[in-house]
């Protein structure tokens, strides 16, 4: 920020910066409202021009600066708790508790983190990155001091209307309300998540916050039901407390959380921070769990996102670097502030890219390919539909929504119920194809397990973002899908190699009559020719693309292009290896395997999935089982892929680099295992 002093609204007498004073949020107590106003609209203008430059989450950060600032300065954290579901809004939190000037380096390789972090700060209270979870964190967090377990606080769960539409936040209600737990949830109301929000949730928080006439309380509403005149509300009385329930349900917005034993309040401006501050005071001061029901503007005080309402709100979720110069959207010819690396999003204004937007030719996007081959299939087969957890634009669903809308469904953000409605619809017949990240559909494994393996219904799974996801770190990385899946009976596990292979899998997932699963990278394909029809490829059956001798490298889905670069760089060096595509993790080729590791010095399995249970584990003990019966030797086997730790966010190259996952790592390690080989030179 400039250390100049700001002009006033009327250009006079120039206002002294307060955010600047700023160091941690016992500097916002002695504040007036109107200071605190002061601090949260200085924080606003430095969220636009910070993240316009470098990119990342913005517009539900430029909406939460009131409500952080309202927070901080009644509460005194870290001892009092500040749980912010999911962490994309947590911007203004991270400015006011000490991360002020390390802001330009959110989301950056060795920079601040892209959500909260306990390990990052004391304030960051729960580092998930997936949402629906801060009210059971909440109550958690209460009952253990109720028990006298740590030192006592007050404790606030700030969650949004989108990720309201999850389960685990209902069943986080239901024990709240039962235990009476005095927490304070912030429902912090915008009408949209990353795409506009869908269920009969959504709508019932719209009908409260578009008509005015319905805040006002419970209790206010059954004494004015029973004074309506010409005698109905004498009889109104007669009918019972059912039938006055069932009226008030329609006009009392907080009836929904009272049945549930919570207090509800609101809705409050969440851009007033004096009237924040009241209506907060009032819900702490409750000592019982108190729904505060806040509505905010997504993208607040920038006004091309308050522009046309929520496709404005959508397009500016996030904002891509370089994209806003001096408060404004940069145009063709207002260039940018200087070359900054490409920060991936997951704005859904259109397929997110790895690098700058490509030139005529380039290749496609993954989610790309997948979203025109799922159209494909849909058209070919009507019985095939699209299922998404409020991710349209980041799966490529939203092509499918826009020309085949009756083969389409929105859940939410609710995965557990997208695999339960996948089940429904296959029991029925259907081909249910659930277009989910591989970090979000591990939420549920439970509906994977049950649900649709055990009973071998005919559902698709496919997981984006498969391998390391780049800025958005450790909670979105797709590292364990190969593990989560491999144990479990009935399912085909596959990994396309390139675009074209993903068309091919697509069909064969569909075509296949029981669960299969396809997993695939996010970013740039890598650029072959797409099929014209697809093609059935056999199950369970690999494919070697180099003949080689000493050395097989065997790669799984984005292991084969690093098989590929490495071999490249193993022919200058003497070493002539033999490459194959695994294709499918389960069932895995064993009579390829045990051919690779018969004729081979030393087996490589290169995968971008953790080790533990992975496919190299998978190579690994099908050798020792082969082999395990007679004589006959066999390959050493090296395994490459990710490590057993949490991969921290950067740019996928840097990532990958950090771990290994690299034709260049791949050669050098097999050359320390092949002394005869001729060394790389340096």
């Amino acid at each position: 920020m400039s250390d100049e002093p700001k002009q006033n609204g009327d250009g006079g007498e120039p206002v002294e910066s307060l955010l600047e004073t700023i160091d941690g949020p016992a500097d916002l107590h002695d504040l007036d409202d109107a200071q605190l106003q002061q601090v949260a609209q200085e924080m606003r203008t430095y969220i636009i021009d910070t993240i316009g430059q470098i990119g990342g989450h913005f517009g539900a950060n430029l909406g939460t600066c009131e409500l952080t600032v309202a927070l901080h300065s009644l509460l005194e954290s870290p001892r009092d708790k500040i749980l912010w579901d999911v962490g994309h809004q947590s911007y203004p939190h991270k400015i006011l508790t000490g991360r002020r000037d390390e802001l330009p380096t959110i989301r950056q390789y060795e920079g601040l983190a892209p959500f909260c972090s306990i390990a990052e700060s004391e304030h960051d209270i729960m580092g998930a990155g997936h949402a629906s979870t801060s009210i059971g964190y909440a109550v958690g967090l209460k009952e253990a001091m109720r028990k006298g377990i740590g030192v006592d606080g007050r404790v606030a769960a700030v969650i949004g209307d989108g990720a309201l539409t999850g389960g685990v936040a209902y069943e986080a209600l239901h024990a709240a309300g039962g235990l009476q737990t005095p927490i304070v949830i912030v429902l912090n109301d915008n009408g949209m998540s990353i795409s506009p929000n869908v269920g009969a949730l959504s709508r019932y928080f719209s009908r409260i916050r578009l008509n005015p006439r319905l805040y006002h309380a419970r209790e206010d509403f059954e004494d004015r039901l029973t004074k309506l005149p010409l005698g109905m509300g004498r009889r109104i009385e007669r009918l019972g407390p059912e039938i006055k329930a069932a009226i008030k349900a329609y006009w009392a917005p907080g009836l929904f959380f009272e049945e549930l034993d919570l207090a509800y309040m609101g809705a409050v401006d969440g851009h007033d921070v004096g009237a924040l501050r009241r209506a907060l005071t009032e819900a702490f001061e409750a000592d019982r769990p108190v729904v505060v029901h806040v509505n905010t503007v997504k993208g607040k005080g920038f006004e091309p996102a308050e522009a046309n309402g929520l496709a404005s709100m959508e397009e500016w979720h996030a904002a891509k670097p370089n994209s806003i110069v001096n408060g404004l959207p940069t145009t063709a010819e207002k260039p940018a502030l200087k070359p900054v690396p490409v920060q991936e999003t997951d704005s859904p204004e259109g397929i997110e890219r790895l690098e700058k937007p490509p030139a005529p030719g380039s290749p496609p996007q993954y989610t790309k390919v997948f979203a025109d081959a799922l159209v494909a299939e849909a058209e070919r087969d009507e019985r095939v539909i699209g299922i998404t957890a409020a991710m349209a634009g980041g799966t490529g669903l939203q092509k499918l929504a826009d020309e085949r809308p009756e083969q389409y469904y929105d859940v939410g953000i609710a995965e557990q119920n997208a695999v339960l409605l996948a089940s429904g619809l296959a029991l029925q017949g259907a081909k249910p194809v659930c277009a989910i990240y591989s970090t979000f559909l591990q939420r549920a494994f439970d509906q994977i397990v049950h649900d649709v393996c055990l009973q071998e219904l005919d559902v698709t799974f496919a997981m984006d973002r498969a391998g390391l996801v780049g800025d958005d770190g450790p909670t979105h990385h797709g590292a364990f899908d190969v593990s989560y899946f491999r144990p479990i009976p009935n399912v085909v596990l596959m990994a396309p190699r390139d675009e074209a292979m993903l068309v091919h899998m697509l069909h064969t997932a569909i075509a296949h009559e029981g669960p299969a699963a396809v997993r695939y990278p996010r970013g740039a394909a890598e650029g072959v020719a797409l099929p014209t029809e697809p093609e059935l490829v056999p199950i369970g059956k690999g494919e070697v693309l180099a003949e080689g001798r000493g050395v097989a490298l065997l790669g799984y889905g984005y292991g084969v292009h690093v098989a590929l670069e490495a071999a490249a760089i193993l022919a200058d060096h003497g070493v002539q290896a033999t490459v194959a595509d695994a294709r499918f993790a389960k069932p895995l080729d064993g009579e390829l395997a045990e051919r690779l590791a018969r004729d081979h010095d030393l087996l490589v399995t290169i995968e971008e999935n953790v080790l533990p249970g992975g496919f190299g584990a998978a190579v690994l003990e099908h050798l020792e089982d082969a082999f395990a019966a007679g004589p006959g030797e066999r390959a050493r086997v090296l395994r490459v892929g990710l490590p057993d730790r949490y991969v921290t966010h950067g740019k996928p190259d840097l990532l990958r680099a950090e771990v290994g996952l690299t034709g260049q790592s791949v050669a050098d390690r097999v050359l320390a295992a092949t002394p005869s080989a001729q060394p790389i030179a340096r």
